[in-house]
């Protein structure tokens, strides 16, 4: 069954969501960061990151008191080129948004910056930090462990996080390079699309207890909370794709996101203890490489966009119209969806109209209510 699908304007969207977050306790300001930042994922066309995520991981959170609505963002050390942040679990968009910003500034002074930070909580779509460097014609690199979904390869038990390890390069290009994926094949966002449309998911992305890949997102999506099931690594089951590739880069994203601010890890991430939910206590950290410390910015932006040319000019497969070069497809749904705004499927509109009648925005009425 196709599901109804209404378009809302990004203005709509954006402005419902900031008033939400103020409306359960987030400072005005502060609340203007996090609703910038999801809608910036649905403008992008990352509708896994964006309004779909609104209600289960921010919304529900804060009523549930394992994620702290006003951020105490405090610098354990300062050191030169580096700090070392506790977000104290306030709002992970806040967090990593100074923290990438204290990045920036630090390699406007020393050619390079890099921040890390314990004890915070989902901070959205990492590309949005990237750029934020990107923006500056800086390069940005930002990275975060999660909850543990992945399982190691050979093993079945979800151990590491979706981890994405991110980069945001500028171009000559009317947009940077970005890559930002997750380490896993796939990652709970997506399966979380796939099971509110009723889809079953590819097979590869999700493993059993038996090491056999399965295809039911519904259900894998609880699997994956109580355990019994696990993502594979970029690579896939085994080693014959280079599973153990996805699971390596997937171990140091960890690493960077615990060991250097000495934060939480692996199965500490669970969000749980003794039964109870409690907060999640992420880790992040953010890179800013000045390019000017190196080489002539000009120089540098042609270059760069001359290797992605020369790459998306290359021979194709039979049957393939185009080649892609990262960042690119999310220019292109940012142009499309200029106009039309932010795709809302069923359970979603579920999802805004149950946040608004919480929280007495009765001002709102949307226009699949109409």
């Amino acid at each position: 069954m196709k599901e109804n699908i209404v378009w809302l304007s990004f203005d709509l969207v954006k402005n419902f969501m900031k008033d939400v977050f103020i409306k359960i306790g987030v400072p005005k300001e502060d609340a203007e960061v996090c609703a910038e930042i999801l809608i910036e994922s649905d403008r992008r066309g990352i509708d896994s990151h964006g309004i779909n995520r609104m209600k289960p991981i921010y919304f529900d959170r804060i009523r549930d008191g394992i994620q702290e609505p006003v951020t105490n963002f405090e610098i354990i050390k300062d050191n030169f080129a580096t700090a070392v942040i506790d977000g104290h679990n306030g709002m992970g968009h806040v967090i990593a948004k100074k923290s990438m910003d204290m990045a920036i500034e630090k390699a406007k002074k020393f050619g390079l910056g890099m921040v890390t930070v314990r004890n915070s909580t989902h901070y959205g779509i990492a590309g949005y930090y990237a750029t934020m460097a990107s923006d500056r014609n800086m390069i940005g690199i930002t990275g975060t462990n999660a909850r543990p979904s992945i399982a190691p390869t050979f093993g079945i038990e979800n151990m590491l996080g979706t981890n994405p390890l991110v980069f945001g390069i500028p171009t000559d290009e009317d947009f940077p390079f970005v890559l930002d994926c997750a380490t896993s094949v796939s990652q709970r966002g997506k399966i979380e699309v796939y099971a509110r449309t009723g889809k079953d998911m590819p097979t590869g992305w999700v493993i059993d207890r038996d090491g056999k890949s399965t295809v039911d997102s519904v259900k894998a999506l609880q699997q994956l909370i109580d355990g019994t099931a696990a993502l594979t690594p970029v690579g896939g089951i085994g080693e014959d794709g280079a599973g153990f590739k996805g699971y390596g880069y997937a171990t140091v994203v960890e690493i960077l996101s615990a060991a250097l601010q000495g934060g939480s890890f692996l199965k500490m991430l669970t969000g749980f203890e003794n039964g109870k939910k409690v907060p999640y206590r992420l880790g992040h950290f953010f890179i800013a490489i000045n390019i000017e410390h190196f080489i002539e910015v000009d120089e540098f932006k042609k270059i760069t966009g001359t290797i992605l040319r020369q790459l998306r000019a290359s021979d194709k497969m039979p049957g393939e119209n185009k080649i892609y070069t990262a960042g690119e497809k999310e220019y292109i749904a940012r142009l499309e969806r200029s106009g039309k705004g932010v795709p809302v499927g069923e359970d979603v509109q579920k999802e805004m109209i149950a946040m608004r009648d919480a929280t007495d925005l009765s001002q709102y009425i949307f226009p699949f209510e109409k």
